[in-house]
C-alpha cells in the first residue's frame, strides 16, 4: 500500500523527531510533509532587528516539551553594539521620590526558579513552519520584587519597561524596545536571567530580560536597562504602535474631543493586554498501517489563553463537518503548549486543509477565527 517514493521520504523524515508514539496494532511507516515553503529551521537569517530563527514545531512530542535554547526561536538578535554584562544595571526611576540602581549581581542573589513558559511572536504567521514560537523553563527575579525598591511620587502611574537598542537600519522593523503595563498586567511577570538551566543567551536577552506570561513576544522586552513610572496619560511606544494590529488592539476609537481616530488608541492606557488567545495547530503527520489499512495521525499543539480546554475541534476541507480532536487531554496550564493527536483516514486522495478550532464559546480565539495556524497536506494514498 506504501510507495517507495514515500516510504523513503518517511525515512527521511523521521528523526525530526524521537520516536512516535505507538498506534495500537499499527506500525509506523513515515511521515507526510505539510504543503509549503522550505524556510530553514534552526538557522539564524539575518542579523539585529531583521534577524529570524524559526523553531522545528515537529520535534514536540509529550516526553519534550521544552525547546532546547539553540533551537528557541529568535525575533530580533543582540545588537553589535551591546554592552558587556559584567557591567550591567538596571535603573528604577520616573515617577518616584528616589530612584535605584540595581546591578546585575544584585539581581542575580534574588533569582529563583519561575517555571515553565511559551513565548510567541506577534508576526508568527508563517503557514510554512509557524515556528516563532517556543517553550523554556525560566528563573529570574519577579518585577514586583524589583519596583518594591521604589515609592511612587504620582497616582495613578503605569510602567515603562525599556531595553537595550539601536537605530541601526531595518528592512522589517521600528527601533524601540519598550513597552508600557499596568501594574496589574505585570502581576506574573519576571526579570529572566536563565533560561533552561543556564545564563540567557546575547541573543535571547541576555543578561536581563522582561518576560510576561501569557502575552506575546513583543511585550516581552529583551536587554532591560530602564524600568520608570510614567504618568497615566503616557503615549504609546513605537514598539506598541508597530505592532499594535498583530496584538489585535482597537482600531478607530475616538480621542479626547470626540473625533474618530483611524489608527489604534492614542494613550497606552487603551492598549489592551497583548494577550495570547486559545490557540492550536498541527505539527506533524504520521503515517501508519493498522490491520490492514493505512492510517494518518494528526499530532498537534494547544496553547494559550486564560482558560485551559480540551474542547478542540477539526476539519479537513473549506464547508466540511467538524470533528471532536480524538485525543486531547486537558492542560495543566495554559501559559505552556501541550500535545493533542487525532486519527484520520481521509476518503480520498488529494489536497486537504486542516483547520481547528475551540468549541467552547466563553473561550476567546481570536487568532483561530481569522484562520491562522492553517496547514495544508496533499494526501496521495487512502
Amino acid at each position: 500500500m506504501i510507495s517507495r517514493r514515500h516510504f523513503l521520504l518517511g525515512a527521511a523524515l523521521a528523526p525530526a523527531f524521537r520516536r512516535p508514539q505507538p498506534l495500537p496494532g499499527g506500525r509506523f511507516a513515515g511521515l507526510v510533509p505539510f504543503v509549503g515553503g522550505a524556510t530553514p529551521l534552526g538557522r539564524l537569517l539575518g542579523d539585529g532587528l531583521d534577524a529570524r530563527m524559526f523553531t522545528d514545531l515537529s520535534t514536540i512530542d509529550a516526553d519534550s516539551l521544552v525547546t532546547p535554547t539553540e533551537r528557541f526561536f529568535v525575533r530580533t538578535a543582540a545588537p553589535r553594539t551591546l554592552p558587556d554584562s559584567a557591567s550591567w544595571t538596571v535603573t528604577v526611576g520616573g515617577l518616584v521620590h528616589e530612584p535605584a540602581t540595581i546591578d546585575l549581581a544584585t539581581l542575580q542573589q534574588s533569582s529563583q526558579p519561575i517555571g515553565r513558559c511559551l513565548i510567541e511572536c506577534a508576526g508568527n504567521a508563517d503557514p510554512a513552519n509557524y515556528g516563532l514560537m517556543s517553550v523554556a523553563d525560566w528563573s529570574g527575579v519577579p518585577i514586583s520584587t524589583v519596583l518594591d525598591r521604589v515609592r511612587p511620587n504620582a497616582a495613578p502611574h503605569r510602567i515603562l519597561v525599556s531595553g537595550f537598542d539601536t537605530d541601526a537600519a531595518s528592512r522589517t522593523s521600528v527601533p524601540g524596545a519598550s513597552w508600557i503595563f499596568a501594574r496589574d498586567d505585570l502581576r506574573r511577570a519576571f526579570l529572566a536571567l536563565q533560561m533552561n538551566g543556564a545564563p540567557l543567551a546575547r541573543d535571547h536577552g541576555a543578561p536581563v530580560r522582561l518576560v510576561v506570561p501569557g502575552w506575546y513576544g513583543c511585550a516581552c522586552i529583551k536587554w532591560v536597562t530602564r524600568i520608570d513610572l510614567v504618568a497615566d496619560d503616557e503615549k504609546p511606544t513605537s514598539q506598541m504602535w508597530e505592532f499594535a494590529n498583530r496584538t489585535h488592539q482597537p482600531f478607530g476609537s475616538r480621542d479626547a474631543s470626540g473625533s474618530l481616530r483611524t489608527g489604534p488608541p492614542a494613550l497606552a492606557r487603551d492598549y489592551t493586554p497583548a494577550a495570547i488567545d486559545a490557540a492550536a495547530v498541527p505539527i506533524r503527520i504520521e503515517k501508519w498501517i493498522a490491520d490492514g489499512r493505512l492510517s494518518y495521525r494528526i499530532v498537534g499543539i494547544m496553547w494559550g489563553g486564560e482558560k485551559p480546554t480540551s474542547a478542540l475541534a477539526i476539519r479537513f476541507r473549506s464547508g466540511g463537518g467538524w470533528t471532536p480532536v480524538e485525543n486531547c487531554p486537558l492542560p495543566d496550564s495554559t501559559l505552556t503548549w501541550s500535545v493533542w493527536t487525532h486519527t484520520w483516514r481521509p476518503v480520498e486522495p488529494g489536497r486537504y486543509e486542516i483547520v481547528l478550532k475551540v468549541t467552547d464559546p466563553t473561550i476567546r480565539t481570536r487568532r483561530l477565527d481569522l484562520f491562522y495556524y492553517v496547514r495544508e497536506v496533499e494526501i496521495g494514498e487512502v
